[in-house]
């Protein structure tokens, strides 16, 4: 293309806009940066740092029960009503008996009362430190969009809350 025409393409070419495009989040975009805290974000995460290790201290004062559920009863509280009406455990049934399980270490026997429970007290248990050092800081530790983070990890318990429960039933 020589001449006029190839003149007209260039200018054409300049006149152009090439609009780019924002990237996709990445899972390093959610985990490094790390959302701000304000005053009362750094107190009211060192409460639930506070409050999950005194969880872990009440379920080291239980004595597993060795049924594998009903832990929770040694609290005083009743049996679980979804057992009692329907002869089957529901899907949170086993978790204060695995949580028992899991502050003594004996992670295979918590995995058996409730593998839902066990990935809660994990999350739990990684929770603790990450909430200290997030306060510490003055912002969410390896976090950036804290409302996506929680989103996926409630997912991800419910799920497999519920798949465990459904490989339980009695028809399994």
């Amino acid at each position: 293309m020589t001449g006029p025409d190839r003149q007209d393409a260039l200018i054409a070419m300049d006149e152009t806009t090439i609009t780019p495009v924002p990237p996709l989040e990445t899972p390093d975009d959610i985990l490094w940066d790390g959302y701000p805290l304000s005053r009362s974000g750094r107190v009211l995460l060192a409460v639930w740092g506070l409050f999950l290790v005194a969880g872990f201290c009440v379920a080291l004062s239980l004595e597993p029960d060795p049924r594998g559920y009903g832990t929770h009863q040694r609290l005083g509280l009743p049996p679980c009503s979804f057992h009692v009406l329907f002869g089957i455990g529901c899907p949170s049934c086993g978790s204060t008996t695995c949580f028992a399980h899991f502050v003594r270490g004996h992670w295979t026997a918590a995995m058996r009362s409730n593998p839902g429970a066990f990935c809660l007290a994990l999350a739990c248990a990684l929770m603790v430190p990450w909430s200290a050092v997030s306060v510490w800081r003055g912002r969410l530790w390896k976090v950036n969009q804290p409302a996506t983070v929680c989103m996926w990890l409630l997912l991800g318990l419910c799920g497999i809350s519920l798949v465990q429960w459904l490989v339980r039933m009695p028809w399994n």
